[in-house]
């Protein structure tokens, strides 16, 4: 028995001298549509982030994180907007991750399921087009320091495809 105790507990020294990669995180998308913009808006600014279209005050919007993550709501526009509220008016959500990048949401119309939770998936409200949009969508962003990250998304999805809830996106 002493013998099996000790190969036991080499076996597990070993695996603390193993480096573990950090988990990839999938990001999918939080209900069907199109993608309308990534990288650059078609007059050629930089925009860095996914802009997938729904159906205003119809489809739910799901977390795009699978796994269960700690979630942050702003909430600055209260009623039903499908097109624009202006500039800084746009209702947001976001989750931070432990190096430091912040994935975020926004333009989404608040509902009852808008607060302040840990959850996997959950739902956080429908379609809207809250801030300065001219249209219904759901932004996706990854930001570390201020800066939008690409990298998650490059080679995952693309201008003009059309994605069903809970297809993939991009890995952080």
């Amino acid at each position: 028995m002493h013998h099996t105790m000790k190969k036991t507990l080499a076996a597990l020294a070993s695996l603390a001298l193993v480096p573990t990669a950090a988990l990839a995180l999938d990001v999918v998308a939080p209900h069907p549509g199109t993608v309308l913009t990534t990288t650059y808006y078609s007059s050629g600014a930089f925009h860095g982030a996914v802009d997938i279209s729904g159906n205003c005050n119809v489809d739910p919007i799901d977390l795009p994180l699978i796994g269960t993550r700690s979630w942050n709501f702003t909430i600055r526009t209260t009623g039903v907007v499908c097109s624009g509220s202006g500039s800084g008016n746009h209702n947001a959500v976001s989750t931070t991750l432990s190096d430091g990048r912040v994935l975020r949401l926004w333009h989404f119309i608040k509902t009852a399921a808008s607060y302040d939770k840990t959850c996997d998936r959950c739902e956080l409200g429908v379609v809207g087009g809250t801030g300065a949009v001219s249209t219904a969508q759901t932004h996706i962003e990854v930001d570390k320091n201020g800066t939008n990250l690409t990298s998650w998304y490059s080679g995952y999805t693309v201008k003009g495809e059309f994605l069903d809830r809970g297809e993939l996106i991009g890995v952080l």
